[in-house]
């Protein structure tokens, strides 16, 4: 087989792909541009053209604001704690004890749950007066009737975050635990006979060694807070008031409750535009210092 019957060979290989992903990713998007400048609603095909109206309008409700807020403040809380947590976690199932199959198991059963079961089951545990944390607060004595993470404005958020951090701190242990199992064991060696005490050897070591671990979790983790749906509505619907609307929730909410596809597709490229500039100055950072590492 010659080289050109080769390469045409490998081409059509690629395309399958190639049109799934042009299906399916790329002319969605097109259409999400198309239809942000335009006052469609969903339903009607015959729609107009109307600029950047959509945006301008968005600006004036100060939708986009609150929304970048809420988005900004849960994928923060749930990128440090879910990795530093997670962290910890891999390096506790990374020692040499008994049963460490089991915890390891234990560890990521939250992740095969499905976020409605999980957004159920966190309700039931946030739920005022007889939820399981209140009851919980009640063996020890605290007034545990008056506790509603959820309903207040000011704890709805990280309460929401933190069942996120619950979720996926599974993965993100996994993916630290097979970064520690890579570590060089003559590295560990050597530090600990040039006198590196075991916090030495961690922070001089271990942790410059997870460089390429770190970038993976915290890029999944900054992509995953920015695109916070399902937690927010399916606990809160986005309330109370606005305490836990994040962008993808506003976006839900714009473009079917309100049937305004149009107004609603704008602040999705808002959202689209957000999510990779974020995500793109994360990855250059850590890539970084992945290198200097």
């Amino acid at each position: 087989m010659n080289s050109a019957v080769m390469k045409r060979t490998m081409y059509l290989f690629v395309l399958p792909a190639l049109l799934m992903y042009v299906v399916f990713w790329i002319f969605p998007i097109l259409k999400l541009f198309q239809y942000s400048v335009s006052d469609y609603n969903g339903f009607v095909q015959n729609f107009n053209y109307i600029g950047f109206d959509n945006y301008t309008q968005l600006l004036k409700e100060d939708i986009v604001g609150s929304s970048i807020a809420n988005t900004l403040i849960y994928t923060l809380v749930y990128v440090v704690f879910c990795n530093l947590i997670a962290l910890g976690l891999a390096f506790l199932l990374n020692m040499k004890i008994r049963a460490t199959g089991l915890y390891r198991t234990a560890a990521y059963i939250p992740t095969l749950f499905s976020a409605i079961v999980v957004g159920f089951i966190w309700s039931y545990v946030y739920m005022p007066d007889s939820g399981l944390l209140a009851t919980a607060m009640s063996w020890f004595g605290f007034n545990g009737e008056d506790l509603n993470l959820l309903g207040s404005y000011n704890t709805a958020l990280y309460a929401i975050s933190t069942v996120e951090v619950w979720k996926h701190i599974g993965t993100s242990t996994i993916i630290f635990l097979a970064g520690l199992q890579t570590v060089p064991v003559d590295m560990i060696e050597a530090g600990k006979i040039d006198g590196a005490s075991t916090w030495q050897v961690t922070r001089f070591i271990k942790i410059p060694m997870l460089a390429t671990a770190i970038t993976i979790n915290v890029t999944l983790s900054v992509i995953n807070g920015l695109k916070a749906f399902d937690y927010p509505f399916i606990m809160t619907n986005g309330g109370p008031g606005r305490a836990t609307s994040t962008l993808l929730v506003d976006i839900f909410r714009i473009a079917f409750k309100e049937q305004q596809f149009g107004k609603g597709s704008a602040l999705a490229v808002i959202a689209f535009a957000m999510i990779i500039v974020i995500t793109t100055f994360f990855v250059l950072k850590l890539n970084k210092r992945e290198v200097s590492a």
